[in-house]
């Protein structure tokens, strides 16, 4: 198996049977995939089922001390059925991610905080490792690395440019390249 492969405990945003995945390797304290998470999000939302993104955690500790605390919180928010959402709580608050914070943030949830950090948090460390080796085999650079349909993604996660990269990702496996601003856009939900 490759580091590319989607596994059965990935997270998956959107329609799990898209034909083009966008997977993301990323670290929940870098300002980049801060940056990138709710132009990916909006990816998702606006390609009328043909993407799904994946989430692998990849934290770089030496760089982000909260980094695995934070992947951490994020899996056992997952165990509590709050992955996505805390996810999003996490990149939008990356400055603040002590035990404390991350408590809180799942209790803003109403998930039980407690179960997020320290030793309850970390059962969840063998997702956490599991994600950082399938992205050591995939050569991740660091974060974010985002593939689609398994071929590296290079320059900014703009969105004008995932949506070309997600319409040329289309095209070769034969789906559904109409990825314009707009196409597929679906009401509140």
């Amino acid at each position: 198996m490759s580091g590319l492969d989607v596994r059965a405990d990935d997270h998956v945003l959107g329609d799990p049977d898209a034909p083009v995945t966008v997977l993301e390797y990323g670290d929940y304290e870098c300002p980049y995939c801060a940056a990138a998470a709710p132009v990916l999000r909006r990816l998702v939302a606006e390609s009328g089922g043909q993407v799904r993104l994946v989430f692998r955690n990849y934290p770089l500790p030496d760089l982000h001390p909260y980094a695995l605390t934070a992947a951490l919180a994020a899996e056992a928010a997952a165990a509590q059925g709050a992955f996505w959402e805390m996810h999003e709580l996490l990149f939008d608050r990356q400055a603040r991610l002590s035990d404390a914070d991350l408590r809180a943030y799942g209790e803003e949830l109403g998930l039980a905080g407690d179960r997020l950090v320290g030793e309850a948090a970390q059962p969840f460390g063998d997702k956490v490792e599991a994600d950082f080796a399938a992205g050591m085999t995939a050569d991740v650079p660091g974060t974010p690395t985002i593939f689609i349909d398994g071929e590296l993604f290079s320059g900014r996660p703009e969105l004008g440019a995932l949506r070309r990269a997600v319409a040329a990702a289309a095209g070769r496996s034969g789906g559904d390249a109409r990825l314009e601003p707009g196409a597929g856009r679906q009401g509140p939900g």
